[in-house]
């Protein structure tokens, strides 16, 4: 019985995303430490852990990492997230339940995506902030939480193949703002150095370069069965038909072949980041500025300390 089956028929069946929540509680406040004081030692916004605690959002195994580290728990944590099946714990739009069936068994997966990181890739603010200009509340969490929970196979240790090649469009479509775009750059660094996932960006200048119309993903199955996917509005749409899979995998490996390595991806990626942190930095020195600003024109309104001297006054 999934979360919400177990609370709709009211029972009190913990989840096994609680049991992590309520453990974490434990450890921090054994630790005398309050929700925002062990956000700052991970570090991490303090709702972030809010609401792993209140099993509301699926951690990243680096979070479990951290707070092991801070709270001194032994491993625990880390070997709980592990342990964890988080998938069951999240519903999917209607739509995308086949989607994220086949991401969840998938022996294989090549993606093209542009002008947004693709899902298996977001980090949990970059995804707040995709599905915040659609939804609010309980159900923007949910589907943060779905998006997440798709992630954890392709990021856990010997996870399947994951070959994504991103149009430069993914780095300069600002998701968010300047630090999430940070976070998202740093993120897919660093997952770019997993030895299941490959990286590789398309260059916005090159125009010999084959780019497909659309986003699309390659999926093949563990019984060798191959699918092309590709959505439109609240719309995924799956192709199985040989001839179709032949042609977009022709397409997909030319452009594979063509976009920078990864390696030279990755540096690319690293300047994009770069370039985020100075323009996050730039309105925090902004603000210092005209604060200087505004306390020199209030030191000039002040009276002068001298005392006032009167001056003789000619005789006539």
């Amino acid at each position: 019985m999934t979360q919400r089956n177990a609370r709709a028929a009211g029972t009190e069946a913990a989840t096994t995303a609680e049991v992590f929540g309520e453990l974490l509680r434990h450890y921090r406040e054994s630790a005398g430490l309050t929700q925002e004081a062990l956000a700052r030692l991970i570090p991490c916004d303090r709702s972030m852990v809010a609401r792993v605690e209140a099993a509301k959002r699926v951690p990243q195994e680096a979070f479990a990492k951290a707070c092991d580290d801070v709270l001194g728990t032994g491993g625990v944590l880390p070997r709980l997230w592990q342990r964890i099946d988080w998938y069951p714990e999240v519903e999917h739009p209607d739509w995308f339940e086949r989607r994220a069936r086949m991401d969840a068994e998938a022996a294989t997966l090549r993606e093209y995506q542009t002008q947004v990181v693709p899902g298996l890739l977001q980090t949990p603010e970059y995804a707040q902030a995709i599905f915040s200009r659609v939804t609010d509340g309980d159900e923007l969490d949910e589907r943060v939480r779905a998006r997440l929970s798709r992630q954890q196979r392709f990021l856990a240790k010997n996870g399947p193949l994951y070959v994504v090649v991103l149009d430069e469009s993914c780095l300069r479509n600002v998701v968010g703002g300047a630090e999430v775009m940070r976070g998202q750059c740093a993120h897919l660094l660093e997952v770019g150095r997993y030895p299941n996932i490959r990286i590789q960006v398309a260059p916005a200048g090159p125009t010999e370069l084959v780019r497909p119309k659309t986003s699309l993903s390659l999926i093949t199955l563990p019984d060798g069965a191959d699918w092309l996917y590709t959505e439109s509005l609240n719309s995924g749409h799956f192709y199985g038909d040989p001839s179709v899979l032949a042609r977009y995998g022709q397409t997909y490996d030319v452009l594979r072949a063509d976009a920078l390595s990864a390696q030279a991806s990755a540096a690319l990626i690293g300047e994009a980041m770069k370039g985020f942190e100075q323009h996050a930095e730039a309105p925090a020195q902004r603000g210092d500025l005209d604060q200087e600003q505004l306390q020199r024109q209030r030191r000039r309104k002040l009276p002068r300390s001298r005392p006032r001297i009167p001056r003789p006054r000619p005789r006539t």
